[in-house]
């Protein structure tokens, strides 16, 4: 399978921003623009607070509703977490498992990483798994060899089959939020590592089918020159997806591209 045949996501994560009355009117510009769209794939992350009204008013299209995080049980004594079990039943598509700001600012672990894997999948929903592993000390011959430690732990005890529904997204630390992006050629490098890496770790048909992700500044000026490369599959946007009309042209970018 090459790049080509790898469909494209474009994702929108709101993070901890939008009002509620700033949702309906984003999504009332948004759905009737993705209903056009034939070549990506297109998904909102937002707060849980809006995901079940969000699903409710985007279930007759395309668009996919995704989670910005989940707990890695059911259900439980956990106050203030969220069930992947409910958010399954509410009719969540994609859930983000181990942002860049799950673990710096909350701790999460690679090993919790592994277990909210798990748990989403055991749910019926489709992880996004994040990656902000410093990928720059992989150079010439080394990299034909490399085992990413983070992909490997997040994925310890998973099988090929399990993967099929499983998205990597990769995220330079330093990248995230500072609107400094990685070059496009640097992120194609990682994107690419992190293939070899999937190769070592299960097989190369696993790699070649996997869905792979750039975030961290993406804006509509440096999209495409991520989206071109061949080993990235689609594009996790933050800042810039705030903005419907900026967020609408992203996606026509990702069309054009691929």
């Amino acid at each position: 399978m090459t790049g080509a045949m790898r469909r494209p996501l474009v994702l929108a994560n709101w993070k901890m921003n939008m009002l509620p009355a700033q949702v309906q009117p984003y999504l009332d510009q948004v759905i009737p623009e993705v209903e056009k769209d034939t070549a990506a794939d297109v998904a909102i992350a937002a707060q849980d607070l809006y995901l079940a009204e969000m699903v409710r008013q985007s279930s007759q299209s395309r668009l996919m509703i995704a989670a910005e995080n989940a707990h890695w049980t059911d259900d439980g004594a956990y106050t203030g977490e969220t069930s992947p079990k409910a958010l399954a039943q509410v009719g969540v598509h994609y859930v983000l498992i181990g942002h860049f700001e799950r673990r710096k600012l909350f701790n999460e672990t690679d090993e919790r990483v592994n277990w909210k894997t798990k748990a989403a999948l055991r749910n019926g929903l489709k992880p996004i798994v994040d990656l902000d592993e410093d990928l720059t000390a992989y150079e010439g011959d080394d990299a034909s060899q490399v085992v990413l430690k983070q992909l490997a732990e997040a994925l310890d005890g998973l099988t090929e089959t399990d993967l099929k529904d499983v998205t990597i997204a990769y995220e330079p630390t330093w990248a995230i939020g500072s609107g400094e992006a990685a070059s496009a050629a640097q992120a194609e490098k990682s994107a690419a590592l992190i293939r070899t890496s999937l190769a070592n770790l299960y097989s190369r048909e696993l790699s070649d089918r996997t869905r792979i992700l750039y975030g961290g500044s993406v804006t509509t000026e440096n999209a495409a020159d991520f989206l071109s490369q061949k080993d990235i599959d689609g594009i996790l946007v933050g800042k810039a997806a705030l903005d419907p009309e900026k967020f609408l042209e992203l996606i026509d970018i990702a069309q054009e591209t691929r």
